[in-house]
């Protein structure tokens, strides 16, 4: 059995600022909202992929405080570095505390949304290496300084190559 993620349902406290982060900063749209658990509560549906009704879903019950303790973070994949490039400069002028991390397989940067959920979002870089491994990475390196850059800091890892999944990827289309 083969399995795909599809969506996350999430509780949540504040809906309007949630709904805002999320739209607004991330590229969400609302994809159908309405009533559940016999018409008790709404769970909101968000997506950014015309063929998936929702990728995330809201249901604004949430009434502990602080970061959330069950998960540590969703991670989403962008199509190339430039794309990850331009979601980290909406992010810093969101003034949003970010963590950018290279696991040699992809170049991430990690977050938190308005109500302390992590978030990652990463692209693949050409290589992979046995994980876990992970080091920061400068945001400021244009993308040539920062291939070299992955390239000398994990080639000598264990398993380190190019990477065969990204390239399944690229051709199976």
């Amino acid at each position: 059995m083969a399995l795909t993620w599809s969506h996350t349902v999430m509780y949540i406290r504040d809906e309007f600022r949630m709904l805002d982060f999320y739209t607004r900063v991330l590229g969400f749209a609302v994809a159908d909202r309405g009533l559940i658990r016999d018409d008790t509560m709404e769970i909101i549906f968000l997506s950014q992929v015309p063929n998936e009704h929702h990728q995330l879903a809201f249901i604004p019950i949430r009434e502990d405080e602080g970061q959330s303790n069950s998960v540590d973070h969703m991670a989403f994949r962008t199509d190339s570095l430039a794309s990850l490039r331009s979601t980290i400069e909406v992010l810093k002028n969101e003034d949003v505390p970010l963590r950018p991390v290279s696991h040699a397989n992809t170049w991430s940067v990690y977050f938190q949304d308005p109500e302390q959920n992590g978030i990652e979002i990463f692209c693949d870089t050409p290589w992979y290496a046995q994980q876990p491994i992970g080091l920061k990475w400068d945001l400021e390196q244009k993308d040539e300084e920062l291939e070299r850059w992955t390239l000398k800091m994990f080639e000598d890892k264990p398993k380190f190559g190019p990477n065969l999944q990204r390239s399944r990827r690229a051709t199976d289309g």
